[in-house]
């Protein structure tokens, strides 16, 4: 008996693919990497992956991922079931997931579905009546097995059937965290992040920007990939500027940038940013941004900058500009 089991990276799923395990299941850990989960860079996600890997491994269980891409972003530009608290689909994101690993069974040889849902947790997605709907719109009635709270919910087919032991499961609800602790002693996982939210579309500074892509008809995988680092400026309506925080996201927007993008940077005398132009730029758009990186550059006392630009990968020009004021500025702050 093989069944599937959606890991997310945090505790409730590892929780629940090993309770499976323990009932003598052949349980494949399935991984969604979505393009909003992690604000690591990509370095990062990749380390971040090899850790899930191993601790997924390291409880006896296969390992798959995922990637979704366009079909996710669809999703959020105009979820069927609406936002959560800012721009997250929750209700649309767990039925596309599902209904993928549902596509998924047959060549996986997998009987049924496990996640580590947990019912109450999530004010828009883990209530009764919203898992009851990811349930049948995902085409897979009585196929989802949550065993930190099956007791609490109608038993499903591999209870009925006898494939796993409905007595074994658990009757956790709400948002308390203490009994998964327990549960991981007893099960010896030890090595879990602390609980937090992985998503970014939760969080209200990264929802702005990201509303700002999808009224400017902007929201794509290469725009997005920019959102995840440095401050962001519309400066007009098929243009922003992303300026670099550190010398990690100046290397990464350097990275990042496209044949007809603009980088800015200062020039060997000053400390600063590189920033990233995206869209289309004018004369004027050009100095703008040139004074934006300005404000940015360590001037030792100067009132000016020269700020190198070139529109990748055209030879490097220099501009001599005045850093621009803070009031102005906010204006075009996303």
């Amino acid at each position: 008996m093989k069944a599937i089991a959606l890991v997310s990276g945090g505790l409730d799923s590892s929780l629940s693919a090993k309770l499976i395990k323990e009932q003598g299941i052949n349980v494949v850990a399935l991984h969604f990497y979505l393009p909003f989960c992690f604000s690591q860079q990509k370095v990062q996600h990749n380390h971040h992956n090899h850790s899930l890997r191993q601790r997924i491994e390291s409880l006896g269980l296969e390992y798959r991922e995922i990637k979704l891409g366009d079909d996710f972003l669809d999703i959020v530009r105009k979820p069927r079931y609406g936002y959560g608290a800012n721009v997250n689909p929750c209700i649309d994101c767990k039925i596309l997931m599902l209904t993928k690993s549902r596509e998924l069974m047959g060549g996986w040889d997998a009987k049924f579905i496990i996640t580590g849902e947990v019912l109450g947790q999530r004010p828009m997605s883990q209530h009764r009546r919203a898992l009851e709907l990811i349930e049948k719109q995902s085409g897979l009635d009585g196929l989802i097995l949550r065993p930190l709270s099956a007791q609490l919910l109608n038993a499903t087919i591999p209870e009925r059937e006898g494939w796993v032991d409905r007595k074994r499961l658990l009757n956790f609800s709400g948002r308390r965290r203490r009994p998964q602790m327990e549960l991981a002693g007893i099960l010896d996982i030890q090595d879990y992040p602390n609980p937090a939210g992985g998503c970014l579309l939760t969080d209200p500074e990264f929802s702005k920007k990201v509303r700002d892509l999808i009224e400017h008809a902007a929201f794509n995988l290469d725009n997005l990939e920019l959102l995840k680092m440095g401050r962001h400026f519309r400066i007009s309506k098929n243009s922003k500027l992303v300026v670099g925080r550190n010398e990690q996201e100046n290397i990464e927007l350097f990275r990042l940038s496209q044949p007809g993008d603009y980088l800015f940077m200062p020039d060997d005398s000053l400390a600063g940013p590189t920033a990233l132009g995206r869209g289309e730029f004018s004369p004027e758009l050009i100095r703008l941004s040139c004074s934006i990186t300005s404000r940015y550059c360590d001037l030792n006392g100067s009132g000016i900058a020269n700020i190198i630009f070139r529109a990748f990968p055209e030879k490097d020009k220099v501009i001599e500009v005045s850093p621009i004021q803070e009031g102005e500025l906010g204006s075009f702050r996303i």
